[in-house]
């Protein structure tokens, strides 16, 4: 919810320059990201979306200098913070969808998360998304920004339906809950990964704070996007 523009000075460089990852994965065999926060900075954009839809569904606006201590909020927690009702979720979540699609021409990577990605790629990762975002906003940003790394896009059309899509992608790949790696910015990604029994690198870039992502015990907690290279090539013998 807030702009890191500043955040990542210098991280976007050539994969060459980048510091060997200092975290070492054990090997999975699919790569699962989230989208809004994990490679796509939508926090600034979603802020304004935020207060734009405060007034057309009357819960209360977020001020720009209440956003670092909104990341210390778990989901739930902000919703009651905001005053939104339970019964009123779908209907904002949507709204807000159709006036991100109407603004993703505003919308830039985390910063070295492209050079991650395409290195990833190249090591053999089977690489997806998972999202609660839609796949017409998701796709449309992969293409703008010649991101061509996913095997497939996952939608959840539920804020908390994450660990559903979990298990039907658990199916659908024939691999078990420990093979999978999610890669998410938020409270509910790591219950939702918790939940399906998957591997957790919450990532202290996006949506939530470090304090707030630590304290649901994640396997991993990632300061930069350059530490995703820990994770072992499919291809590398042991």
């Amino acid at each position: 919810m807030t702009d890191s523009s500043n955040t990542h000075q210098g991280e976007s460089q050539s994969i060459s320059n980048i510091s060997p990852a200092a975290v070492v994965f054990p090997e999975v065999k699919v790569l699962l990201f989230d989208f809004d926060g994990t490679i796509a900075d939508t926090r600034k954009v979603a802020h304004g979306i935020l207060n734009d839809m405060s007034k057309e569904f009357g819960f209360q606006q977020l001020p720009e200098e209440h956003l670092e201590n909104a990341r210390d909020m778990g989901t739930r927690e902000f919703i009651r913070h905001l005053g939104i009702s339970r019964w009123r979720i779908p209907s904002i979540a949507r709204r807000g969808l159709e006036l991100l699609h109407e603004r993703m021409d505003q919308v830039n990577p985390i910063e070295g998360m492209p050079e991650v990605l395409a290195e990833l790629h190249g090591r053999g990762h089977r690489i997806g998304i998972l999202t609660s975002n839609s796949e017409a906003n998701v796709n449309e940003f992969l293409k703008r920004h010649d991101l061509p790394y996913f095997y497939f896009v996952r939608t959840s059309s539920k804020l908390f339906g994450k660990a559903r899509e979990m298990r039907r992608l658990i199916r659908a790949e024939g691999v078990a809950p420990g093979e999978i790696l999610y890669v998410g910015d938020e409270t509910r990604d790591i219950e939702a990964a918790q939940d399906s029994s998957l591997r957790m690198a919450a990532v202290t870039w996006g949506y939530n704070s470090a304090a707030a992502l630590a304290a649901l015990n994640p396997e991993h907690l990632l300061k930069s996007p350059s530490e995703l290279l820990g994770v072992k090539s499919p291809c590398t013998n042991p």
